[in-house]
């Protein structure tokens, strides 16, 4: 009944962050609001909702290395599979314009985090810096973006911004059932998670970083696999980095404000030093403007197999020994 939950979550979670992103990018279309503001915060908080809520519901509920291990998690595999899979259909592009100053913006995001979790613990004081960073990073974006019209290009491109907006009554509609499905989706997916992670004996943080993970970035893999089918590529790797620097900043950040968040010591032994490393994939692309390709799309997704691999021997190992990892 657990994985039945968790599949139902995770169901929900897919399309009620759909239905509050296009509501609210109607309402916003028709009060006005431009373009380059609707895809710097509307699109951008909305495709990041199922991990923000499900952060929440984790460190409410008294499983804060769920949330931990779900931004990580989704982190790593918003680059390694996010970008992997798509590449090897399609080459993806790393030349979009301001995507050299995201991607540093992204590492050092992952830095700091990774300095914070150095102490064992991400307390609210650290979730305030964290929040107002991400707020400095959305003025900035916004009044280089007045600058350049590439950005707003670049942002017209997503779907949800191509379309008619809808009617007012349909846009509240579409707000108030992706609202109510997050909250039911992370719900589900957090205690069918928790109980899963018991009964097979491994840590809720295990979960977080692999089934959770997988679950809640499939919006942005389903985005990125259109995006390179259609030939925006540049959409769907800005999307991969954009995602990553809300993860750490913005869901981190809010969750801390509702509980400290304890870090594992394997985290930060391993995990948070792949989640840099798989950041730091992305620079040689960008510098030298190559395409990501076949082969190197297929580098990416054998290396998160292998760190799969890796969590799932470390999850057993620890289960025969009756600790918790």
């Amino acid at each position: 009944m657990d994985y039945v939950n968790i599949v139902i979550g995770l169901v929900l979670l897919l399309f009620a962050g759909d239905f509050l992103v296009r509501g609210a990018v109607s309402l916003a279309q028709r009060f006005g609001v431009p373009t380059l503001i609707i895809g710097l915060t509307i699109i951008a908080f909305g495709t990041s909702a199922p991990e923000l809520v499900v952060g929440i519901d984790a460190v409410v509920t008294g499983a804060p290395t769920l949330a931990l291990g779900n931004v990580v998690g989704s982190n790593i595999a918003n680059v390694l599979l996010v970008i992997g899979i798509p590449a090897f259909i399609a080459p993806m592009a790393c030349n979009a314009p301001k995507m050299g100053r995201n991607m540093i913006i992204m590492i050092a995001a992952g830095a700091l985090f990774f300095f914070m979790a150095s102490s064992g613990t991400i307390t609210s004081g650290n979730g305030f810096v964290l929040l107002l960073l991400l707020f400095c990073f959305l003025l900035f974006s916004a009044l280089q973006g007045k600058k350049s019209k590439g950005d707003a290009e670049l942002i017209a491109e997503y779907e949800e911004l191509a379309e008619e907006p809808v009617s007012y009554g349909k846009a509240s509609f579409l707000i108030i059932a992706g609202l109510v499905g997050l909250s039911f989706g992370a719900d589900l997916l957090v205690g069918g998670s928790v109980n899963v992670a018991r009964s097979l004996g491994v840590s809720e943080a295990v979960i977080g970083l692999t089934l959770v993970a997988i679950g809640t970035s499939l919006p942005e893999l389903v985005t990125a696999i259109v995006a390179a089918v259609r030939g925006h590529c540049d959409v769907a790797v800005g999307n991969v980095i954009g995602s990553n620097i809300f993860n750490t900043l913005g869901i981190i950040g809010v969750s801390s404000l509702f509980g400290d968040i304890p870090v594992p010591d394997s985290f930060i032994e391993f995990d948070l030093w792949v989640m840099l490393g798989a950041s730091l994939l992305l620079i040689p692309y960008y510098k030298t403007r190559k395409h990501v390709g076949k082969i190197s799309g297929l580098v990416m997704i054998i290396l998160y197999s292998g760190y799969m691999y890796h969590l799932a021997n470390s999850a057993e190992s620890a289960s025969a020994m009756g600790m918790p990892l």
